[in-house]
């Protein structure tokens, strides 16, 4: 017998209450709550839930249908087994207090024995339920803490692999952190969902990861690259993508998606396949614009970096050549904040986190 069950019993009599109280505690359940007004059941329930109610239906202010009403509302998967327990005898109310959400019903005067059988087996039935409810919680949070690792761990792998790439030719690794974050603030503004924005925030690391395959000489050139240097260096879109091809999952997609296309052009001028418009994934257009910027106003080794109002300018005046017009439109929105980004994450402060 579960002795430590806790009962709600619900009768607007006091004399019925102090009976059930009497007759259940002889049998060792001593955690009843006693409520002679119905309306107090809700907020008690919520506070304190029962393994098991014993109802009265003719009470006032709210009767035993009212009461089982409001239970029903809260949807709750472990609703406790109700009992009715009314004087009023006939099909007619068994059968609305079964339907409206009662597991079982008893006639006033009702036999001792027979109660306590009652409720014996309901409460051996609903406590069952109630472990096999805990133990599938508890399974399911070690498969959601376990996907986070594997998902954690794969993150780590993608920043290392961005990392790897940028190392090649950035002293600090910054570009890609204020490049990410910076597509995650176009993509928020685009109207992307927090889930969208958070894939485009770990995908983007890896735009460049094809420019491991591409020669020092050509990569770290100081100058202006000549046409044949300049046809080798386009190939590391396409091999950042074959780098990152045969992976079903979504972040990897994108990051490959990407890779592939952050260099394409809104008038179909970039590279590697001449895409043009809407025909360049979306993830790719937010990426090229992101790039770009962080590009223009950072020291390369061919180049000096530019002032904010001249590489603003610049993509302003790009806007349905080089880049999506909308897309310029939510990045000049969002400017402030990833001028804020570009401080945090300045190239002196070595922040690779």
């Amino acid at each position: 017998m579960h002795k430590d069950a806790s009962i709600f019993i619900v009768d607007d009599e006091p004399v019925n209450l102090k009976l059930l109280k009497k007759m259940l505690g002889s049998i060792g359940y001593d955690k009843l709550s006693l409520f002679q007004d119905p309306r107090d059941v809700l907020k008690q329930y919520q506070r304190h839930r029962p393994d098991l109610i014993l109802l009265d239906i003719n009470m006032p202010h709210l009767d035993g249908f009212d009461v089982l009403g409001q239970l029903k509302k809260l949807n709750d998967p472990l609703l406790p087994p109700i009992v009715v327990l009314t004087a009023q005898a006939g099909r007619e109310y068994k059968l609305r207090s079964l339907k409206a959400g009662a597991r079982d019903f008893l006639y006033k005067p009702f036999d001792r024995e027979e109660l306590q059988t009652r409720i014996r087996n309901l409460l051996d039935a609903h406590l069952a339920h109630r472990l096999i409810h805990d133990k599938k919680n508890i399974l399911a949070e070690m498969v959601r803490q376990r996907t986070k690792e594997l998902s954690d761990t794969r993150l780590q792998a993608v920043r290392r692999l961005g990392l790897a790439a940028e190392y090649r030719d950035n002293e600090t690794g910054s570009h890609i952190i204020r490049m990410s974050q910076s597509s995650m603030l176009i993509a928020r503004a685009m109207g992307w969902s927090q889930e969208e924005c958070d894939l485009i925030l770990h995908a983007s690391p890896m735009h460049d990861i094809g420019k491991i395959g591409i020669p020092d000489q050509i990569l770290l050139k100081p100058g202006k690259l000549n046409p044949d240097e300049w046809e080798v260096m386009k190939r590391h879109a396409s091999i950042g993508a074959r780098l990152l091809e045969g992976d079903e999952s979504t972040l990897i997609q994108m990051a490959r998606s990407i890779a592939l296309t952050h260099h394409e052009k809104w008038d179909g001028s970039g590279y590697p396949n001449g895409l043009a418009g809407s025909d360049i994934p979306a993830e790719g257009r937010i990426v090229a614009i992101a790039d770009v910027f962080d590009a223009l106003t950072s020291d390369r080794p061919y180049k000096k970096a530019w002032n904010t109002e001249d590489a603003v300018n610049l993509i302003r005046d790009s806007a349905n050549s080089h880049f999506d017009p909308r897309i310029v439109e939510c990045f000049l929105q969002v400017l402030p904040e990833i001028l804020a980004i570009r401080t945090q994450y300045s190239d002196s402060e070595h922040n690779l986190n």
